[in-house]
């Protein structure tokens, strides 16, 4: 079956994806730029080219500062703090970046701005690039998750601080010193909230609510990113005491999960060699303990090394589609390793083209059922040559 456009264009966006070394810099690196640029952008359209200054001020205890100048003061330098996130592909970065975009189209588009229409659309744009790209951030190291979950719970604290403070005679009683305010913001964020200080004004409410909503996702996220890691750890050590896992050198990857993947990998382990299997999405039913598998996919670089292709004997290729066969030589010759290529074919139409990836070992297995059916029903003779010519085609047309 011939690929359909939509499979030849997104095949053709992978290779050329991976000859840019798009993984080492894409989408992570573009994303950290953007949203550094959005965060310069929105403190020069609210606060002027004067934001230092009034930044300093905010440190020094904030008395002139109009209460307006804090969301975008800390939306801004907190969107400029995860673009250092992004770059390292940090998941709670991408969460943080996330919410700072949205809360601030939101400031664009309730707000009154020279410049509105054209940072809302920006903002927008940032909050579908990486909702599109979440994928690529899955790092959870728990140094950088901690770090940035402490920057995120600091640049709470302090909006729901100097905020209060600076709303102060909205409250009843009002809020006239910072350690009051600062009570007052952890009541509300943990949302114990004891009654003993209330917002009486529509602004007041609408602050707290804010607080409310950041504080609950705040929390929430940053526990999730700084916690996750170490119970991760603390399962992988747990499922790891039940046996080692194979050591990746020396052994055979086999890709794919077609018939002809697990017959070649069940015969493979009958021979007691080692092997293990690279599969796009893990099955539904789970895999055996004694099955080595990595997740992911299988044209990926670091999916590769993360198998040991780089200091195999052999990748065998073996999925349904062709061209995804093709495309993993391609990937395991760019590791420069020891590792000897099998394809699968699977289309007479197709064994052209893969033969263009250079494998070492061509396996054309369901074309020779063809080829022997039609034989048989027709009363040709079948030799052993001619199967083996059909089953194994080493590179270069020489019989294996």
């Amino acid at each position: 079956m011939q690929p359909s456009p939509t499979q030849l264009l997104r095949n053709r966006i992978q290779q050329l994806h991976r000859r840019v070394g798009g993984p080492h810099w894409f989408p992570h690196v573009p994303l950290a730029i953007l949203l550094a640029l959005g965060g310069f952008w929105l403190l020069q359209v609210d606060l002027g080219r004067h934001w230092r200054p009034i930044l300093e001020r905010l440190l020094e205890g904030g008395s002139g500062l109009h209460p307006s100048l804090l969301p975008p003061l800390l939306i801004g330098i907190g969107m400029l703090i995860m673009a250092v996130g992004l770059l390292l592909r940090s998941r709670l970065a991408w969460t943080m970046a996330l919410l700072l975009a949205a809360l601030a189209a939101v400031s664009m588009l309730f707000g009154h701005h020279p410049h509105a229409h054209p940072l809302l659309a920006y903002f927008i744009l940032m909050v579908a690039l990486l909702a599109f790209a979440w994928r690529q951030f899955d790092r959870t190291s728990v140094t950088a998750s901690t770090l940035f979950a402490l920057t995120s719970v600091v640049m709470l604290i302090v909006y729901a601080t100097f905020g209060t403070y600076y709303l102060g005679a909205d409250f009843k009683p009002p809020v006239t010193d910072l350690v009051t305010a600062l009570y007052y913001a952890m009541v509300t964020m943990s949302t114990v909230g004891y009654g003993d200080i209330t917002p009486q004004t529509t602004e007041a409410r609408l602050f707290a609510v804010s607080v409310i909503v950041l504080g609950v996702a705040v929390f929430a996220t940053s526990l999730t990113a700084v916690i996750a890691p170490l119970v991760t750890r603390s399962l992988q050590r747990i499922v790891n005491r039940k046996g080692k896992r194979m050591q990746r050198e020396n052994h055979f990857v086999v890709i794919g999960d077609t018939p002809l993947a697990l017959n070649t990998w069940r015969e493979l382990v009958r021979r007691g060699h080692p092997v293990t299997r690279i599969l796009r999405q893990e099955p539904e039913a789970g895999l055996p303990e004694n099955v080595d598998a990595v997740i992911g996919d299988p044209s990926d670089g670091d999916v590769l090394r993360k198998a040991g292709a780089d200091k195999a004997q052999a990748v065998l290729a073996m999925m349904a589609d062709d061209s995804e066969n093709a495309f993993v030589v391609l990937a395991v010759r760019e590791l420069a390793g020891k590792a000897r290529t099998v394809a699968a074919v699977n289309d007479a139409h197709h064994l052209g083209r893969v033969n263009l990836a250079q494998p070492d070992v061509v396996i054309a297995p369901q074309i020779l059922g063809g080829e022997l059916a039609a034989m048989l029903l027709t009363g040709e003779p079948i030799s052993a040559d001619f199967v083996m010519r059909w089953v194994l085609q080493q590179h270069g047309g020489a019989n294996a």
